[in-house]
């Protein structure tokens, strides 16, 4: 492919909470919208999906553990990034800066010492692309009080935000988390993490199934909700009632969350509906807390190939107009790679990435550092 000269092309890396791998969007922000010229996944293997699960929730990890996997997930961006330029046919030379958003490890905003650990060495991909990168996104907004996340709802507003309706997009990845875009443009994105989305769902199914996870929710589907224990959950859990700004993890939601609940006696296909359940409904409790119910909500994520997390997401919210962000021209797939697109021009073009009102930081800020390639 050939750009032409007025070309302002942008690549952006994203790994989620689902841990499931890697995505990429390369983008030409010289046309509104910008127009998607890439994309592509490459999943983690089973042994790095498993060291990454181990960093997030096991207490025997060690900081060679850390470092080690840290060094080699920024080879691993580095080797996909040159493959997904190859497969592609973009000339590397084109590309103004890749954002890199890294997997994060810890995120604790409200810890007393607030911190977000994000690993994938952007020293290495800058280096073994050729590419200026662009990383650690999260940490001054942490600094200026803020939540670090999400970061997604400004790219939200910049690509899908409606003079003609108020609406809502969750992004459904290991943590579902929502943004709501009013129609009326002075009035503010209203952006937060809403809890579980695939992770408890992941972790059951790997526990008692030989797959990954539950091909769009065949399995949930033919088991029947435990209303004792959807109850259970939901009730026992403070971060459900906070009031946002909040943002949380799969560090926190995880198997030791949900061993609280539930045990060997469960039976595990009426858990794994009543997880799905979950998800949908804690969604649903919190578009319906917010100041305006949106008359559209979009889905993106791994959630989105989730059939019947969507059909109980529907159920759940009656009065919406539910589709994916493909409605919107926007595979589900690469919305959060294409944030990080943004976010990296942003950062080039020394402009304002995050949204105080949604993170609660201080005041508006610049965000990531800049890794140049030589």
């Amino acid at each position: 492919m050939n750009p032409s000269a007025s070309s302002e092309i942008y690549a952006g890396l994203m790994s989620g909470t689902s841990l499931d791998g890697i995505d990429i969007a390369i983008l030409d922000f010289s046309e509104y919208p910008p127009r998607l010229l890439h994309a592509e996944t490459a999943p983690y293997s089973d042994g790095v999906r498993q060291r990454l699960r181990d960093l997030c929730q096991s207490p025997t990890t060690t900081l060679d553990d850390l470092y080690t996997l840290d060094a080699e997930l920024g080879e691993m961006y580095a080797q996909f990034v040159n493959h997904a330029l190859k497969s592609a046919d973009i000339d590397r030379a084109t590309v103004k800066a890749l954002g890199c958003h890294g997997q994060t490890i810890r995120h604790s905003p409200d810890s007393p010492v607030p911190f977000t650990v994000q690993i994938g060495d952007p020293n290495r991909i800058a280096t073994l692309t050729g590419i200026t990168t662009v990383a650690d996104f999260r940490r001054m907004d942490i600094a200026l009080g803020g939540q670090g996340a999400p970061l997604a709802p400004a790219f939200h507003r910049f690509l899908f935000r409606s003079d003609e309706e108020d609406r809502a997009l969750v992004n459904i990845g290991g943590i579902a988390n929502l943004t709501l875009l009013p129609a009326n443009p002075e009035q503010a994105v209203i952006g937060f993490d809403t809890g579980p989305g695939n992770t408890l769902l992941d972790y059951w199914n790997g526990t008692h199934r030989d797959s990954a996870y539950d091909d769009a929710g065949t399995w949930a589907s033919s088991g029947q909700v435990i209303e004792t224990l959807l109850e259970q959950m939901i009730s026992a859990e403070d971060y459900f009632n906070l009031e946002p700004p909040k943002s949380t993890g799969t560090e926190y939601f995880g198997p030791s969350w949900l061993s609280q609940f539930v045990d060997n006696l469960s039976d595990a296909t009426d858990v794994q509906a009543t997880l799905v359940e979950l998800t949908a409904l804690t969604i649903a409790n919190a578009i319906s807390q917010l100041p305006q119910p949106p008359q559209s909500l979009f889905v993106c994520g791994g959630g989105a190939h989730n059939k019947y997390l969507l059909d109980r997401l529907a159920a759940n919210t009656p009065d919406c107009k539910l589709a994916t962000t493909e409605a919107l021209g926007m595979h589900p797939d690469f919305v959060e790679a294409s944030a990080f697109a943004w976010l990296a021009r942003a950062r080039i073009e020394l402009q304002v990435g995050n949204i105080p009102g949604v993170t609660h930081a201080e005041r508006a800020a610049i965000l990531g550092g800049v890794f140049l390639a030589g």
